[in-house]
């Protein structure tokens, strides 16, 4: 069996000096060859790096944002360019910023003590539990929790809640060392994290591994339908290394003796699963009819037909072509545009149709730890949101469109001189 954890660059020497030619990519779950693109977003730099004014004329890394897909077991992904830990270990991202993000933590903890039973006697893991959004709403019910969390500056934030964090990477060994030692979970929590796993197999062994006997695990990702279905390649970056339907996600947990039983299609990020998955010879917990429709769907949708997969790529070119005639129209026209929020979504969007201040005087963010820098690659400010205020722009392009309704409403007041926003994705709407 071929395991793939990195995906690297290898010279070929030579005595007669020919050029280096790069390894052929393998699938990370099944090791089959990567012959068939998903799309290609040209050249980007990682999402989340954002400069500091003092790098501004400083070199900046750019890699290949060219999507694969495996013929095999249909997983779609991007190869490991950079190690998760130079991503992971300091990042930007802290889910205590989104209103609506923090209401959906608190309605997932209340549902899961209600349907699971959890109490005083619980245990509930979270992998890459952030700042501990979600955790703290166990805590508040006197829920035992254990957050695992590689970036250090955010489980700094998370342990100031109260919420005990380890500062690692999950995995298979960390599993082995925490079931070692008893700390196995009633209910193990995953938003958002699937997606950026380099090594499939090691992540889902780990969840295996610290599962007690009856025990259920929930995972949320972004759903691969509603990326293709709504025009959604901005969700596309480097930190996320693969793209998940159903079928795809329900093999990778078969493979490793976990049985899916049930799932939830939820409204964020654009469109999301909720999986829940149980030891396979636990029977607790039957399949839902849910889990036979999905199958269904996607069975019917072509998931399981490599040709179902090849009509994503041009429908991105034509949102690039729209999202750019809007703004060269309104450019021509003297109008001011700003940019609202500097989420990853935003950077890979600006970056694949060459959006910078050209187009965008600035960006603002609510996130202090943001503010003052710039968005990597084009280079945009992001300043603190009172400038939106201040300089009356007459169009603010929300670049975390899943937050859209979110936004407009915090920024209504822009209606005050005539303001207007731009929606790009999924299709370039002026509201």
């Amino acid at each position: 069996m071929v395991t793939v954890t990195e995906f690297e660059q290898v010279q070929v020497a030579s005595r007669s000096q020919a050029p280096a030619k790069p390894t052929q990519a393998t699938c990370r779950f099944c090791g089959e060859l990567l012959t068939h693109t998903f799309v290609d977003l040209g050249m980007s730099p990682l999402c989340e790096s954002y400069v500091s004014a003092d790098k501004l004329n400083h070199m900046e890394a750019f890699y290949p944002l060219h999507v694969h897909v495996c013929r095999r077991c249909f997983l779609v992904q991007l190869e490991e360019y950079v190690r998760a830990e130079e991503i992971f270990s300091e990042y930007a991202y802290f889910s205590s910023y989104s209103d609506s993000w923090l209401q959906h933590a608190r309605r997932y903890v209340e549902s899961m003590i209600q349907r699971f039973r959890l109490g005083s006697s619980s245990r509930v893991i979270e992998v890459a539990s952030n700042d501990g959004y979600l955790l703290q709403y166990f805590v508040a019910k006197g829920i035992p929790v254990l957050g695992i969390e590689p970036a250090a500056n955010v489980a700094k934030v998370a342990r100031g809640r109260g919420v005990p964090t380890l500062v690692e990477f999950f995995g298979e060994r960390l599993a082995r060392r925490l079931a070692e030692s008893g700390e196995t979970a009633d209910l193990v929590a995953g938003n958002n994290v699937l997606a950026q796993v380099p090594d499939l197999r090691d992540f889902v062994r780990g969840l295996k591994l610290v599962l007690k006997p009856h025990g259920v695990i929930t995972l949320e990702f972004p759903h691969l339908d509603c990326l293709m279905r709504e025009n959604q390649l901005d969700t596309i970056y480097h930190e996320h290394f693969s793209y998940f339907s159903f079928l795809t996600t329900e093999r990778i947990f078969a493979a490793h003796g976990l049985t899916l039983f049930d799932v939830e299609e939820l409204p964020t990020h654009g469109g999301s699963l909720r999986i829940f998955a149980r030891h396979a010879e636990d029977e607790t917990h039957p399949v839902t009819d849910r889990v036979r429709e999905m199958r269904q769907r996607e069975e019917s949708a072509g998931f399981n037909c490599i040709e179902h997969y090849l009509t994503f790529a041009p429908r991105a070119v034509a949102v690039k072509h729209r999202l750019l005639e809007l703004l060269i129209g309104l450019k021509k026209e003297g109008r001011s545009i700003a940019g609202y929020g500097a989420p990853g979504k935003g950077n890979t969007l600006l970056n694949y149709c060459g959006i910078r201040t050209d187009f965008l005087d600035y960006t603002v963010d609510r996130s202090p730890y943001k503010q003052g820098k710039f968005l990597p690659g084009t280079h945009i400010p992001i300043l603190h949101p009172d400038r939106i205020r201040e300089t009356r722009p007459d169009y603010v392009l929300i670049l975390p469109w899943n937050l859209k309704q979110e936004i407009m409403k915090q920024l209504e007041y822009i209606r005050e001189w005539g303001g207007r926003f731009i929606v790009p994705i999924p299709d370039v709407q002026v509201c």
